[in-house]
């Protein structure tokens, strides 16, 4: 990396080193807007394009862990929005204004999906994100046509759907993003109210975490800690239990999505300027 200045930010004790622009990424069709890792270190991260105006490009580049891009697959995406990853590898990819889960093995072939493409409210109206459980089960953020989320077990099938328009308990304002806890809990990133809810397995209400500013996407680590972007910028870094534990601004504008790695380095996805930013952690 070759820089001026080598910046710095920090997370409680944890003190990272920024890396931006970070990986061989395509330039001049589709924006960066989400990042995956796999296990064994491969960065997975999505680019966004207009499927009116721009040429059919491949939207999910995976990188090497030193950021050498290896393979570019997905022309098939209309709305590329965010994308998980599920511990047998599958690829889930949500195309937002198809109304679609798009389901990909780790090579890029499309293996399955969840909802009816093309066919608004059944049953997603341009989903967000979506999280896989430790249980297999699969969540989804329906949150911009809709305030809900729905939850389907390991084959695509619905179980359940809660929420609805508004600010109270269980209430949303686009929900954005969401992860699926190792506990079981789900929480959500509650964007427009400014906040996350923490559900149960089951879609309970449990909990308001507030304190954000349009919060965008949701990470957590093998120890347990989550890490939430926002619209400040910023990146908070919880316990579990959702007190806070750091803050830092990693990046310019804000990330719209972000996962790490099994060595601790945090990847964040930012759409404005379009790269993907990472941080390092060091003594």
């Amino acid at each position: 990396m070759t820089t001026r200045h080598a910046l710095f930010v920090a997370l409680g004790e944890q003190r990272y080193q920024v890396e931006r622009p970070w990986g061989d990424i395509p330039s001049g069709g589709g924006k960066v807007t989400d990042v995956v890792c796999d296990d064994r270190g491969h960065v997975f991260v999505l680019l966004r394009a207009d499927c009116y105006v721009d040429a059919a490009l491949p939207t999910v580049i995976e990188l090497a862990p030193d950021g050498r891009r290896l393979a570019a697959w997905g022309e098939d995406i209309a709305d590329g929005h965010m994308l998980s990853i599920g511990p047998d590898e599958r690829i889930y990819v949500v195309d937002r204004d198809a109304h679609e889960v798009v389901v990909f093995d780790r090579n890029g072939r499309r293996i399955g999906g969840i909802g009816r493409r093309h066919q608004p409210n059944a049953p997603f109206n341009h989903p967000c994100d979506v999280a896989i459980a430790p249980s297999g089960d699969i969540y989804v953020a329906d949150g911009y046509g809709a305030s809900r989320v729905h939850r389907f077990d390991a084959n695509g099938r619905l179980i359940a759907t809660w929420g609805e328009p508004g600010d109270g308990p269980g209430h949303f304002s686009t929900p954005h993003g969401i992860w699926a806890l190792a506990d079981g809990r789900v929480v959500v990133t509650d964007r427009e109210n400014n906040r996350l809810q923490v559900f149960s397995a089951e879609g309970d209400w449990l909990a308001i975490w507030p304190d954000f500013y349009q919060p965008m996407d949701i990470f957590q680590d093998v120890a347990g800690r989550l890490y939430v972007t926002d619209k400040v910028p910023r990146l908070t870094m919880l316990a579990p239990d959702g007190t806070l534990l750091g803050r830092c601004r990693p990046v310019l504008n804000g990330a719209h999505g972000m996962w790490g790695d099994g060595a601790g380095s945090l990847y964040m996805a930012e759409m404005n300027p379009s790269r993907v930013t990472k941080l390092t952690p060091v003594p």
